[in-house]
């Protein structure tokens, strides 16, 4: 698997490497903060006598319930993480304008890097934990859009299929930290307790600055920033079309999004609860199947490149929304088999078998649909505006988490199987959407960008 993915990255430009050790790092410290964050809240910072002490958390608390009611402790929980989950991708908007604007894209991620490792550190004090999820909210959005935006600038307009793969690659360099991160921390907090998973991840964060300061030389220079609008060349209406045939596509992803998510918020109290986590070999941390997915979807990287190059040489290879469509589909099943493990474990417990199957296939099915959807957004957007639509895009997210968490406050007055067989219904819906319309949007998108291209904007031109 290692000699595969080495000699498909060296086909790449040498700036995507150094930008996949960055958001390895990034997603290390990332995936193993959250991975304990619900457990976090639930087992300590939410007790009685505990949450008095955490700055803000009475204010938060009476804003949220000043919207739903009164809140047991799990859903204020659900609330917390899923405001926190969504915030973290909103704010790629804000970033993506801070950078196409003021500080240029290189600046913007280097000050998100480093809000995130404050976030980090401070995660590792009760008391400061509202104003550590707050600093990791501002630093995602500072890093998050941009460095995914910097991999479409790696590659010429024309290299479609050269930048799908390099945001596969790109992608899995997320997976490699998501699969280590929970683990690693997991580890930590059980055996050193929680504030050791938490550090750690803000030592990891300043490993992520590092490669990033490395690779600076090999990523493209930033256009030049002009804070005056009117002096900035204008976008093309073309270009406009071509963006406004994304949204339907993005929107539609919330739906699996949705779905996924679920199994790191609710499903970490189903998993902790409903599954057996003793075995012969020991006790299962339950922050561990966090892992799942990313390892999964670190594992399946080369073998789904090669199928993709075998369907290009057999003229079959599907179009990015067909890829989308796929992974609604696996996103459907997996949820589907949480449901039917609740089902038929009756007053037993789970088999471990069944979160692992349901979130590696999860795994598979993010490979399937996000990162074409951030290549169909990298080659639509105009240079000046591509920070800024990369982060519009992250809006899905930012959907998905918020309705997540509300979702997630129905899981005990619905109980996990019909809960889950909720979260299917919701997944369901995207697949369907694709079914019927995916061809239609696909014609309008491809139409879309041809037009854009044969009419570029003034910047364009002068690259």
């Amino acid at each position: 698997m290692v000699r595969v993915s080495v000699s498909a990255i060296q086909t790449h430009p040498r700036g995507l490497r150094y930008l996949f050790l960055t958001e390895a790092w990034e997603r290390f410290s990332y995936y193993g903060m959250t991975s304990l964050v619900m457990l976090y809240m639930v087992r300590r910072i939410l007790l009685p006598g505990n949450i008095d002490a955490v700055t803000g958390m009475h204010g938060m608390r009476a804003a949220l319930e000043l919207l739903t009611g009164p809140l047991t402790p799990r859903a204020l929980a659900a609330q917390i993480f899923g405001l926190y989950t969504a915030f973290v991708y909103f704010t790629p908007v804000l970033g993506g304008l801070l950078a196409d604007h003021v500080l240029g894209v290189r600046r913007t991620v280097l000050l998100g890097g480093l809000l995130l490792a404050a976030g980090h550190f401070a995660m590792a004090f009760d008391t400061s934990f509202l104003i550590a999820l707050l600093l990791l909210v501002c630093g995602t959005g500072c890093l998050k859009g941009n460095i995914s935006a910097q991999v479409g600038t790696l590659y010429p307009p024309e290299d479609e299929e050269r930048r799908t793969r390099g945001y596969v690659i790109f992608y899995t360099g997320i997976n490699v930290g998501a699969t280590l991160g929970p683990l690693v921390c997991g580890a930590l907090a059980q055996f050193y307790g929680w504030h050791a998973g938490f550090a750690l991840s803000g030592a990891l964060m300043l490993l992520s600055i590092g490669c990033y300061l490395a690779g600076f030389r090999y990523f493209p220079a930033d256009p030049p920033v002009r804070r005056n609008r009117t002096t900035l060349p204008p976008v093309s209406p073309a270009s406009r079309a071509a963006l406004r045939a994304l949204v339907p596509v993005v929107l539609i992803t919330i739906f699996q999004t949705i779905a996924y998510y679920q199994c790191f918020a609710a499903g970490q109290i189903w998993i902790s609860e409903r599954v057996r986590l003793t075995t012969p070999f020991g006790h299962i941390p339950a922050p561990w199947f966090n892992s799942v997915d990313a390892l999964i979807s670190v594992l399946s990287v080369p073998p789904l490149l090669a199928f993709w190059r075998w369907q290009a040489a057999q003229g079959r290879e599907p179009d990015a929304v067909g890829k989308i469509r796929t992974g609604a589909g696996l996103a459907t099943a997996c949820s589907l088999l949480l449901c039917l493990g609740d089902v038929t474990a009756g007053s037993a417990l789970v088999s471990p078998l069944i979160p692992l199957a349901a979130i590696a296939g999860f795994g598979v099915a993010l490979n399937f649909y996000w990162p074409p959807t951030l290549a169909l957004v990298s080659r639509a957007s105009p240079l000046r505006l591509r920070s800024t639509a990369m982060g519009v895009a992250y809006m899905s997210y930012f959907v998905a988490n918020l309705c997540k968490g509300w979702l997630g406050t129905l899981y005990e007055p619905l109980g996990p199987a019909r809960f889950w067989l909720l979260n299917t219904g919701v997944a369901a819906t995207g697949f369907v959407l694709l079914l019927c319309f995916g061809r239609l949007l696909s014609n309008r998108i491809e139409s879309a960008i041809l037009a854009a291209t044969e009419q570029p904007d003034t910047i364009r031109k002068l690259k």
